[in-house]
């Protein structure tokens, strides 16, 4: 992990108390300016940015990685539960698109995880994954806890097949944990559905009308999530899937010819580049709130 301005928790504190700054765990400007000095006066490029490098010189690089938890700029708790290694790319790799999917599994996020790093199907993962409520209705003990699984900078191949390969590299992702469509109640897998976690949508979606509900904190979590990345990599995320809501509504998650060529960045969903994938759909709430970024 990469410790700069906007950085929060236990190594930020002790950063601090190496470079000499009031130790209120808060990466701010006086932290950064102290950084650069230490930096400097230790041989190191003076960047401001507190890497491996820089850790390790302090003698952090052992507390770095197990710290396991942190907090965002913006409130968003974000805890880690790394891949093993060779099961994601290394990076770094200039971000430029921001992917929203579901996992149409279960509630778990760590469970999602485990079951990545232990598949035969190689690299394929997102920087995040979301947990939710149990389509049982019995168990929220995972409701908008967000998780990420490889370090900042990496990727995993998690878009499939498309126009532009350029894309996998390039984009940081958010695997959902939802269901997805349901039938007869139920969900794909045969599961019932409890009734406060179905919603109907206002016309088909790719072929269905009723959809396992995205819970309130997820929406709450995504949309910190996505304001978090757009500061963390720069990137537009009121381009593609808002603009695309604005201009035709729920349309705007349909595939795209230029999404799927990779000419337009931004903030789209998986279902812009694949016509047979369902993540994410036009959940009303989910609307609102991309609406609102």
């Amino acid at each position: 992990m990469i410790y700069k301005i906007g950085s929060r928790g236990k190594v930020v504190k002790q950063i601090q108390e190496v470079v000499g700054v009031t130790a209120d765990g808060i990466f701010g400007g006086q932290t950064a300016e102290a950084v650069i000095k230490w930096q400097k006066a230790n041989g190191l490029v003076g960047d401001g940015l507190v890497g491996p490098a820089t850790l390790e010189a302090m003698d952090l690089l052992d507390t770095d990685l197990s710290e396991r938890t942190y907090t965002t700029e913006n409130g968003l708790v974000i805890h880690q539960d790394f891949l093993p290694r060779g099961e994601y790319l290394d990076g770094p790799t200039k971000k430029e698109y921001c992917f929203l999917h579901h996992t149409a599994g279960w509630h778990n996020p760590y469970n999602v995880i485990k079951s990545w790093g232990g598949d035969s199907r190689g690299r394929i993962a997102t920087e995040f994954v979301l947990g939710g409520q149990s389509v049982k209705g019995n168990d929220d003990t995972y409701d908008g806890e967000m998780v990420q699984c490889f370090p900042e900078g990496g990727y995993g191949w998690h878009l499939g097949k498309n126009g532009s390969q350029h894309i996998h590299k390039h984009s940081v992702g958010i695997e959902i944990c939802n269901f997805g469509y349901i039938k007869d109640g139920k969900t794909y897998a045969g599961t019932k559905v409890h009734e406060s976690q179905i919603v109907e949508l206002a016309q088909p979606f790719r072929g269905y009308k009723t959809w396992h509900r995205y819970s309130d904190a997820q929406i709450e979590a995504t949309r910190k999530w996505i304001l978090f990345i757009a500061e963390r990599d720069n990137i537009d995320v009121r381009d593609g899937l808002q603009k695309w809501i604005k201009a035709e509504g729920v349309k705007a998650f349909d595939w795209k010819e230029d999404a799927y060529y990779g000419r337009v960045k931004g903030l789209l969903t998986h279902t812009n580049t694949r016509k047979d994938k369902t993540d994410l759909f036009p959940q009303q709430e989910v609307i609102d709130m991309i609406l609102s970024l």
